[in-house]
């Protein structure tokens, strides 16, 4: 079996290539239902949680794929490639692999990067008793970022505008503004949310259920497409403390990006996957990352974003358009080249063996 066959060209084979493997590794497989949604073709939507390793684990490995849907076909093929090449063999005693596939079952089917209600998972473990983050920032460009007329002249415009506001503002201050999370605005891009997400309450049940109570010491891997080289897999942390940097940093080794400290590739970001974890286990020693694939050039990632949020929140394409968009959005977070395919493996596989030798 080679490196390509570990990854799928939708949702529906990704869940059976996923189930089917991890059942010959010998896992545990749990399944969450989304609730009254369904895909393209009319098949169930679920997230599924295999388990390996020891039974009465104080230590486990987490690795998520599809947190941003569209971005699961990347972290399916390499969560196949785990469970087929049985890298949780290499997990010492004492400790257990929970492989949490498709977290956005919804985006990864309809080739949305957002859930079925239009929110950015990562921005969307954040207190809701609490004041909100400011969307002052990204107040200024939503109306050009999904601006009503996307074909012709309104559109022209409205890149003229987020142009305008980068050479005033700078390109760094342009991403943050656009992508450090918003929650004015349901149809705009990077939304958080009103309210915890069906994913989100999934995944603390995940925690709950699947991790073992005994759980001391707890790895993260969060896959994910869209910014850097192509290819290439930025290893960015984020940490409570300096402690949990320091230790990503030995695990890792000196390519580790502080998102709090704003090294990396992406900008500092508010109610990520790992924030979420965190204030589910407090007294856990978690150590997260994010591995961020480069997949095209990030204008083009931004402009295939835009077109899909502009086809949501309007709703006035053709079948012909609607269908190109959601090409576009396919590839801007995956590539089908062969050795796109082997060099993210390869990097998730190294990254996973790294967690071992830190968990031992």
């Amino acid at each position: 079996m080679s490196v390509a066959d570990y990854f799928s060209p939708d949702f529906a084979c990704a869940r059976e290539r996923f189930r089917a493997t991890a059942q010959h590794a010998g896992a545990t497989l749990t399944s969450y239902g989304l609730p009254d949604r369904r895909g393209p073709h009319d098949e169930l939507l679920t997230i599924d949680v295999a388990r390996l390793g020891a039974q009465r684990a104080d230590r486990a490995l987490l690795i998520i794929s599809g947190t941003h849907g569209v971005e699961g076909f990347c972290g399916s093929g390499c969560q196949v490639g785990f469970l087929t090449d049985r890298l949780h063999e290499a997990l010492p005693d004492a400790c257990c692999a929970v492989l949490v596939h498709a977290l956005n079952p919804y985006g990864f089917a309809w080739l949305r990067r957002v859930n079925e209600d239009g929110v950015d998972l990562n921005r969307n473990f954040v207190d809701f008793s609490q004041p909100l983050p400011s969307s002052a920032a990204y107040e200024q460009l939503h109306e050009h970022l999904v601006p009503e007329d996307w074909n012709a002249e309104g559109r022209r415009a409205a890149d003229g505008a987020i142009q305008a506001f980068a050479r005033q503002h700078g390109a760094r201050a342009l991403q943050t503004a656009i992508t450090a999370g918003q929650y004015t605005r349901p149809t705009g891009l990077f939304y958080g949310g009103e309210r915890s997400a069906w994913s989100a309450l999934t995944l603390r049940k995940i925690l709950r259920e699947v991790l073992p109570p005994a759980i001391r010491r707890l790895a993260v891997l969060d896959l994910h497409t869209g910014l850097g080289p192509p290819g290439y897999g930025e290893p960015i942390v984020i940490a409570r403390g300096s402690k949990d940097s320091e230790r990503a940093c030995r695990w890792y080794g000196p390519e580790v990006r502080n998102l709090s400290a704003d090294e990396s590739v992406s900008v500092p970001l508010v109610g990520t996957v790992p924030q979420g974890i965190e204030a589910a286990l407090p007294d856990v020693e978690l150590t997260a990352i994010g591995l961020e694939f480069g997949t095209r050039p990030e204008i083009e990632v931004l402009t295939a974003l835009r077109a899909d949020h502009w086809l949501h929140a309007h709703d006035t394409a053709e079948a012909a358009q609607r269908a190109a968009i959601g090409r576009q959005m396919r590839d801007a977070f995956y590539s089908e080249s062969p050795a796109w395919q082997a060099a993210v493996y390869g990097r998730t596989a190294d990254f996973v063996l790294r967690a071992c030798r830190g968990l031992s």
